[in-house]
Order: structure tokens, then sequence, then C-alpha cells
């Protein structure tokens, strides 16, 4: 039987992004907050010091710093006509485990979803026509100018670096003229640019096209955010993606709200804890808190008046499953909610090798870039296509770290002395052009529970059932075709293609974008939170994350999920705890 302990004010489950930003909120207000964390406590000076923080072997190939799937994962399969299987070792995706999060691992990519890409189904209808059967996009619910401000914060208190292309309205030369409206310009200068850009900019100007530096985490010099924490200058080492910064160059939780939010005396962290199902009462229309076990296998039943799901997007979903919170989405049916419009991304590239230049990749960070958005959401004409949605096209200089970085070209070896040598010659001589796609939702899609496979507590894995669409595949022709025009004039000796073409594999990695599962939207008929991120069917519990993307768009989604999180923080702020029940009138 569970012990129960003394209750708080709010628990937060899982302790990345979502949770800093809310506990952080939260505490401001004067609530009791604990955070309930399943991995362990991680944090710059000890786990990411300079001399251990670029560690391939360790961060990467063997997967330290990602949920342990020898405990939990997931089961997948591309379609229902297939039987799943776990996945024993993340691949295409890599979910973060430990204080932080997948917000320690990031590169730092901040992007702000286009105004059009909030309301994708009602814009797409009266631009083009009805969608195409089995294509399940709706409306967030909410709308960018309401999120604004809520971006504005997050890239204050990251010290994002950019340029802005448009301010209260006004194009801003040197920025993304595709981009919602601004209330101020980045709080940093955007990153220096290195040869690749320099190219990628030439290229795309002769095409026509609006070339912008990539808003980034990574600092371009010192900042103090408005919590007062200092983060330093990047030294482009080429260690942000899959890895922590020992710098304290990258915006993380680590290195722009914990040192402030550790000090309060009415902030709690439980690390080693997994919460197994949030607790319902007799209803089962009040969260009475939640069931967690330590390492022990010891279990403890937490109280709290507000629960808070901050897990990661996965995790988030199967969490309401596991509770009996909401329906499970049955396709065949179309019934249920919960697990509705699982989502990814479509990604494709160029490889542009060059002769007697130096690209010198390594000198490389997470978010340094030059993209062009003329192709992402609808900011192009999508008549006659067959095809809605888009990406943005970028060349990142992100890395070339030694075990993980093998450029060749065309029609090499996989392996041998001729592999060895091309690798030898092209490794300091390359770049790449690479395509973002979005990833409009169907109806076949999905998450529900395993019926076979189980975790270590016993409970139903989740199942992924995800490949790509016709929509997919129309789309990542068209940008494909448009990387290959902007790799051709970038001055190389050739290029290599890397399109994307069907069934997905969960193998190769590609972006931890997942999305999904716990969709916003405008009523209880069409989503599992409403535009405050509240449950439907239980007021006092919220989704944070991207689960609550109801299809995604062609960005990395972190900075929508962080406006999303300080939008249902001011909503609990200044409503719900005034009149706690829905927020919302069904």
């Amino acid at each position: 039987m569970a012990r129960k302990l003394p209750p708080v004010d709010v628990v937060l489950v899982g302790f990345g992004w979502t949770a800093a930003i809310l506990a952080q909120e939260l505490t401001d207000e004067g609530l009791e907050v604990l955070a309930i964390e399943r991995g362990a406590w991680r944090d710059t000076p000890t786990d990411f010091p300079p001399t251990l923080a670029p560690d391939e072997l360790r961060w990467y190939w063997r997967k330290e710093m990602f949920a342990n799937n020898s405990r939990n994962t997931l089961t997948f399969r591309n379609n229902r006509g297939q039987v799943a299987l776990p996945m024993r070792r993340w691949g295409s995706f890599l979910p973060g485990e430990g204080v932080g999060g997948a917000g320690v691992h990031w590169n730092g990519q901040t992007w702000r979803f286009l105004p059009s890409d909030f309301v994708a189904a009602s814009h797409n209808t009266e631009r083009y026509g009805p969608l195409p059967d089995g294509m399940t996009v709706q409306d967030y619910g909410v709308t960018y100018d309401e999120l604004e401000p809520h971006f504005d914060r997050f890239d204050k208190l990251c010290g994002i670096g950019g340029k802005a292309g448009n301010i209260r309205g006004k194009i801003q030369a040197g920025g993304n003229p595709f981009e919602g409206s601004r209330s101020s310009e980045y709080p940093n200068p955007p990153m220096h640019m290195t040869f690749s850009q320099h190219q990628f900019e030439r290229a795309t100007r002769e095409l026509g096209l609006s070339p912008f530096p990539g808003p980034s985490a990574n600092m371009s010099q010192p900042y103090t955010n408005p919590l007062g924490c200092q983060l330093g200058p990047c030294s482009y080492c080429g260690f942000c993606e899959k890895y922590g910064c020992g710098n304290y160059s990258k915006a993380s939780p680590q290195t722009t709200i914990l040192p402030v939010l550790m000090t309060k005396p009415n902030f709690k962290l439980k690390t080693h804890n997994e919460v197994l199902r949030v607790k319902l009462d007799k209803s089962g229309r009040r969260a009475t808190g939640v069931i967690h076990v330590d390492t022990q296998g010891n279990e403890y039943e937490q109280p709290a008046e507000l629960v808070i799901l901050c897990a990661y997007q996965l995790w988030n979903t199967h969490l309401m499953m596991l509770s009996g919170i909401g329906e499970i989405y049955n396709p065949a049916t179309g019934e249920g909610l919960v697990g509705k419009n699982y989502c990814y991304q479509v990604m494709s590239s160029a490889d542009v090798f060059y002769e007697d230049k130096y690209t010198n990749e390594f000198a490389g960070a997470g978010a340094l870039g030059m993209c062009v958005d003329d192709f992402n959401g609808d900011n192009f004409d999508h008549t006659g296509l067959d095809f809605i949605g888009g990406g943005y096209i970028a060349n990142w200089t992100t890395n070339a770290r030694p075990i993980e970085t093998h450029p060749t070209p065309e029609g090499t070896a996989n392996w041998g002395s001729a592999w060895k040598k091309a690798v030898k010659e092209n490794f300091l001589k390359s770049t790449s052009v690479g395509a973002h796609g979005a990833s409009m939702a169907y109806a076949n899609n999905y998450l529900d529970l395993d019926p076979t496979y189980t975790d270590a507590y016993g409970r139903p894995l989740m199942r992924m059932t995800y490949d790509f669409t016709p929509n997919d595949l129309k789309m990542s022709a068209f940008l494909t075709e448009r990387v290959k025009e902007i790799a051709e004039r970038m001055g190389g000796r050739e290029i290599k293609l890397n399109t994307r073409d069907g069934p997905y594999d969960s193998m190769p990695y590609q972006t931890t974008h997942n999305t999904g599962g716990t969709i916003m939207g405008s009523n209880p008929s069409n989503s599992v939170v409403n535009r405050y991120l509240q449950s439907w069917d239980v007021p006092n519990l919220f989704v944070m994350g991207a689960g609550v993307f109801p299809q995604n768009a062609g960005y990395n989604p972190t900075g929508t999920v962080a406006a999303l999180t300080y939008w249902a923080a001011d909503a609990i702020r200044n409503q719900y705890l005034r009149s706690p029940g829905p927020m919302v009138q069904a």
C-alpha cells in the first residue's frame, strides 16, 4: 500500500523546461510546489564541466542522458496491419531523462510558429478548400497574437540571439520577413557565421529568397537574463545537440532558472522517483495527487490541489492513458482523443562537397546557421501542389563530431580503405543544406496502449503507429527540390541528395520533435485539453509540452512549447487560482 505524504499545493510530473518555468511562476505566486523527476539531478558544474561535456561515447553512443529504455520504452509499427515491437535502443528521437530533460541536450534552435500555424485547419480550408480524407488537422484554440508576449518572455529568459524580421508590423532588413509581428528585437545579436553560411546566404539571395540568421539559444555574447542568471559566450565547440553545455553558453533550465528556483523555500524537487499514475477521486472528475515509486520499489501517494504533467510528450500521453483520464483514441471508430494526432517531422537534405575550400564544420554550435522561410507554412501559394504545410531550409553548422560524422560523396563504399580515404578527403570540406518539414495529422498515425508488452512496473507500454503520409511525401519532394537548387549554387564540387521516402524508420536519428497525443482545441469533442492546457475531464489537471500540438509545424517546437507554458501559467495565476474549476465552459 502506498504511504501517504503531506499534501502540497502543486505537484509537477517531470522536471524539464515546462516544469522549471511553472515552478518559477507558481512559487512566485506563493504556492508550495513539488516536482517529481524519475531521473537524476543534473547540474552544469558537476555533470557537464568542459573537460567532460564533449564525451561522444558516454553521452550519445551510450545514451546516458536519455530515457532508460530497458525500464520503460514504447512499441512501434508503421501501420495497424503490423505487430508492434519494443524500441530496445533510441534512434530516430532521443527523449531526455533527469533534471532539465531534453532541454539539456537540445541544439538551441528557438522558433516561434507562424500565425497561420495556429489556425492550420481554418486557414487552409478557407484558402484551398476541404482538407484531404483522413487528415485530422485542427486549430489550436489560441492565436499567435495571444502568445506573442509569452514568446517574448522566453526569448529574454534564454537570451536568444537573432535578427527580428517584423517588429510591431514593420518588416526589418536582415530578418525573417515571414514571421509574426514581434514586440521587440531579439535580446542578443546573431551568432558569428562561417564560410558555409556565407555560401548559403549568397546562393539563396541569387535565387530571390530571403536569408536570415537562425534564432539561437547559444550565446553570441555574455548575457544576464531577467532572473539574474548569467550566461557566457559560445566557444563553438560543436557539442550542443545530444550534450550538456559546460560553458554556461546554452540556455537550459540549469542555466536560466534553476539557480534562482532551487533557493526558494516553497519549492522542493524529488529525483529518482517515477510517477505511476494520477490519482482521481471517486467521481473521476478531480485529481487528488499522484502515486509514485522510488528506486527501492516503495510506493507513495503525494496529495496535491493541482497536478500538472510536465514530462516529455510521449510520457504525458502514456500517463493520461494509464490514469484513465479521457478515452484512448481508436482509429477504427474515430472515438476517443488521448493518443490522437501523433505527428513528427519530415526531413531531407543535400550534402555539399568542396574541392579546395575548408568548411571546418567542427567549429560549430547547435544553432549556428542561416535559414530561409520562403517555403514554410503557408508563406507560398500551394495551389495545385496537392499538399499543405512546408518547412524552413537552412545551413546549420552544428558539429563534426568524429565518431558520428563521416561525410562522403555519392557512390562511396560503405566500409574499407575507399571509405576511409573519402572520409579523410571530405571531413573538412563539406557542409549540408536541410529542409525541416512539418507533419500534418492523419487518422492512422496515433498512440495507444500495447496489448502485449509491459514496463518494469507491469504497466502496458505505449504503442506508436506511425508512417509518412501522402501529404508528408509530396511536401518533402517539393522542399527537397528547393534544397537541391540552393545546394547546387553554393559553389561546391558536387552534391549528394538525401531524400525522404517511406516507410518511416525508427532507427536513424532525425529529430526529437514528437508531438500530439494530448491535443488542445476549442471543445471536449475535438481535444484533450482546452486553450489553457487544462484537462476537459479533470479541471485541476493541466498538461504541458508538445503533446498539445494538434499537428506539427515546420519548426523546432521548444519556443512554442515554452510560450504555451507561460500562457498556461498566466491563466493559472490570474484565473484558476481565483476561481478553481473549468476555465472554458464546454
